[in-house]
């Protein structure tokens, strides 16, 4: 098992704006995207449901979106149409580039949505070739494989980068902590061997709690903001985190294909990010302690715990791994991640049954790897739902309480 190595808290690193020097990302988390409210007389930010706007003086607008159609700039004025853009999406826009510390950031309807837009992007500009590392997450890894949209991918470990780009090359990808198997990759020697050609990093798993992979010289910052930046299970998003030159094209794919995300969706993902830090740290120090325990069960061979962190474990059990994720009781067998609650799944059936079997083993990607995306329950509580899964046996709900002085769990020294 990689343990997780002493490293600052992202949440308390200083996030330098001209508007606002030296703000704590956990003080940013609350208050990006709601500047305005107190002027406002609010407290809360609003949310505007509208799918279009009054437009009186029609002259005026035809301007607006000619202007709109030449340079993708964002609108300035009241709003046209909910395709072109939306106040509280863009609340949450502007808050997303502000924890990453990126000009700009362009939401849409998924994280696929997300990805789809910036390979868009390149593809219109003559440039279909994209170099990526495995492993990736599933269905990006089906995207770029199955040429839907028009490109030809090279993969490549992180050594063979520079050597991999061709002269229609549009982007690098990769994604670090990766999923499943969360290994990770130098995102700063990974933007060197890039050159000029955009590094895409998604930061799903890490969150900028974690990373600011732009830090590193990375252009586009890609998230399934469904995951830890929703955080509740309860939303679909994705947005790129990227400089304005990449957001203004953006803008335009997503207003011309239409894969916007919804102003209910973009209130939800603004609410998650104030409470994000909080439920990173939480969730992480759970997580360590998870893969501590799980490297010393006998039914578990191997444990993969990134350096970075986080709150995402994956391990490899010497048994049947369905038997196990049937087996929990108090966590949930379901796919996705970084909800409040934690989730266990088999990659190799559910979120990578789209990529080849034989790209699934080349990525590390086992028939007896699960992936356990942890939330925020008390670990004693988990620990003893895993424990009885691993183990066999019916996992007691609720937790059954210690004996007086009774030994805790033993953790692998």
């Amino acid at each position: 098992m990689t343990r997780s190595a002493a490293r600052p808290d992202r949440a308390t690193a200083a996030v330098t704006t001209p508007d606002t020097p030296h703000r704590a990302l956990a003080t940013e988390a609350v208050h990006a995207g709601r500047e305005d409210l107190a002027a406002q007389g609010l407290h809360a930010a609003p949310l505007d449901l509208s799918t279009t706007y009054p437009s009186a003086d029609s002259r005026a607008e035809a301007a607006r979106l000619d202007e709109f159609a030449a340079t993708g700039a964002e609108f300035e004025g009241p709003p046209v149409y909910g395709r072109l853009g939306n106040p509280t999406v863009a609340r949450f826009e502007q808050a997303l580039a502000r924890l990453e510390g990126t000009e700009s950031a362009v939401a849409f309807a998924s994280g696929m949505a997300a990805l789809a837009a910036c390979l868009l992007v390149r593809h219109a500009e003559g440039l279909r070739h994209v170099v990526a590392v495995r492993p990736l997450y599933g269905c990006s890894d089906h995207l770029l494989t199955g040429g839907l949209l028009g490109t030809e991918v090279t993969w490549t470990d992180p050594a063979g980068i520079a050597d991999a780009i061709r002269p229609d090359t549009g982007l690098v990808m990769v994604e670090s902590p990766a999923n499943p198997t969360l290994a990770e990759t130098d995102l700063a020697a990974v933007a060197h061997a890039c050159g000029s050609v955009p590094l895409l990093a998604d930061n799903t798993f890490a969150t900028p709690v974690l990373q600011r992979p732009a830090e590193a010289g990375a252009r586009l910052v890609l998230h399934s903001a469904t995951k830890y930046l929703g955080g509740h299970g309860d939303v679909l998003g994705g947005v790129v985190a990227c400089d304005e030159e990449f957001a203004r094209r953006l803008r335009q794919v997503r207003f011309t294909t239409g894969g916007v995300l919804h102003p209910l969706a973009g209130y939800l993902l603004l609410r998650g990010l104030a409470t994000l830090p909080v439920r990173m740290r939480a969730a992480s120090a759970t997580a360590a302690e998870l893969a501590r325990r799980l490297a010393g069960h006998p039914q578990v061979s191997r444990v993969y715990y990134p350096k970075l962190g986080g709150a995402m474990v994956a391990f490899e059990v010497c048994g049947d791994p369905h038997e196990v994720t049937a087996g929990v009781r108090l966590i949930t067998p379901a796919v996705s991640l970084g909800s409040v609650d934690t989730l266990i799944q088999h990659p190799a059936s559910i979120s990578h049954r789209v990529v080849d079997a034989a790209d699934r083993t080349a990525g590390g990607i086992s028939e007896q790897l699960l992936r356990l995306s942890v939330g925020l329950e008390d670990v004693e509580d988990l620990w003893q739902d895993l424990e009885a899964a691993l183990s066999g046996r019916p996992s007691p709900t609720p937790r059954e309480p210690a004996a007086a002085g009774a030994a805790a769990p033993q953790a692998a020294p």
